[in-house]
């Protein structure tokens, strides 16, 4: 990198613990969502497809819930996932060597 281009002394010390960091969280959460939707029931619908027998109202509803904390649980999991990579990538640009527009506009952003 040229001198006009050289990244603060807090970007280069910072960003690879706030990767690590990102990192554990995207791990903990995929654990989270993975044993979330392993805990969820089947829909009650295709068995009534297959039986023609329909169920009683407590029979149906009986479980839905622990189903809608867990169907929650899931969509939140998933949106954290989501944020926490896209944030993981961002700390990588301005160690990428990226003379592209991206990294210009990143370093605007960052006050360098």
């Amino acid at each position: 990198m040229n001198d006009q281009t050289q990244i603060p002394l807090w970007i280069s010390q910072s960003f690879p613990i706030i990767r690590i960091v990102l990192f554990c969280i995207i791990f903990v959460c995929a654990i989270i969502m993975i044993v979330a939707i392993l805990f969820q029931s089947e829909d009650a619908g295709s068995t009534e497809s297959i039986t023609g027998i329909k169920e009683s109202y407590y029979a149906q509803n009986k479980g839905s819930s622990r189903d809608g904390k867990l169907k929650l649980i899931t969509t939140i999991m998933a949106i954290v996932i989501f944020v926490c990579a896209i944030l993981y990538f961002v700390t990588l640009i301005p160690f990428g060597g990226l003379e592209s527009g991206a990294s210009a506009s990143l370093m605007g952003i960052l006050g360098v």
